[in-house]
């Protein structure tokens, strides 16, 4: 776990996850040593996870993959069984639209309102911004920190910059952008403000759907790819390809309301 959140990078939340995991995992597993050989055998733990939806189980088992490739490069001969992949529907983000924010944010005081336009207009993760530090906060730019420690720059907006300074005018904050009792703002915290925040407009909307929302906008832009992929710090362009197919799904629609010869015969 010092691993992960050390050297991977990985915030608490994944984590944490990573080690319920495994810690579940193991209780369950079958473990031989065969000819200086460590098999782990998963079937007992997938006949006690089978019930779960695909999605669930696949990350389990990710988490025990990552628990086996970790002790490979520390020397151990760790061999899985019964560790075939589960087939995961892909399924498209569900961005929450400008005119819903908008709403909602007619009814932010400043804290909130910062964190929600902090989301919307850099995409960036939920623990992306609670390590938000005042020297990472240029005129024009914010440098986060990502996933697997990796630095990237993204553009603030003027309106975006314009609410940030009248935040730290007002609060005054010592390091970190967010803070409480001189320390950082949780993720956790931060997710129950955006919760909070649109609740008021009777909206169920998580910090992520946001960055959805950053990242489809951009693309139904006409944004490139590759700079979108970028912005969001995806390690590979395949992650960023199903805002794409959001952007497609969206098109659809559209062009099924617009078109005169859609609807003939209604």
């Amino acid at each position: 776990m010092e691993f992960l959140e050390s050297f991977k990078g990985y915030s608490d939340l994944t984590v944490q996850s990573y080690d319920e995991s495994i810690k579940e995992a193991l209780a369950c597993i079958e473990i031989l040593e065969e000819e200086k050989q460590i098999i782990l055998n998963l079937m007992p733990y997938r006949i006690k996870i089978a019930h779960l939806n695909a999605k669930t189980i696949s990350k389990k088992l990710s988490a025990i993959r990552s628990f086996a490739e970790y002790l490979r490069d520390n020397d151990f001969t760790i061999v899985l069984k019964a560790d075939d992949s589960v087939k995961v529907a892909k399924t498209l983000p569900k961005p929450v639209s400008h005119k819903h924010i908008l709403e909602a944010l007619a009814h932010a005081d400043l804290e909130e309102h910062l964190v929600v336009v902090m989301l919307y207009t850099l995409g960036v993760r939920i623990s992306e911004l609670s390590n938000i530090k005042l020297t990472d906060i240029s005129a024009s730019w914010i440098r986060v920190l990502g996933k697997g420690n990796k630095q990237r720059d993204i553009p603030l907006l003027d309106s975006t910059k314009k609410l940030l300074d009248e935040y730290l005018t007002n609060s005054n904050p010592k390091k970190f952008l967010f803070e409480r009792n001189r320390g950082k703002l949780s993720e956790n915290s931060l997710r129950y403000i955006v919760t909070k925040v649109f609740k008021r407009v009777a909206l169920k909307v998580t910090p992520h759907q946001l960055r959805h929302s950053y990242a489809t906008a951009l693309l139904n832009s006409g944004a490139p790819i590759v700079d979108v992929s970028e912005l969001l710090g995806h390690s590979s362009m395949a992650t960023t390809q199903i805002y794409t197919k959001l952007g497609s799904a969206l098109k659809q629609q559209n062009y099924n309301k617009a078109h005169p010869l859609c609807g003939v015969g209604e």
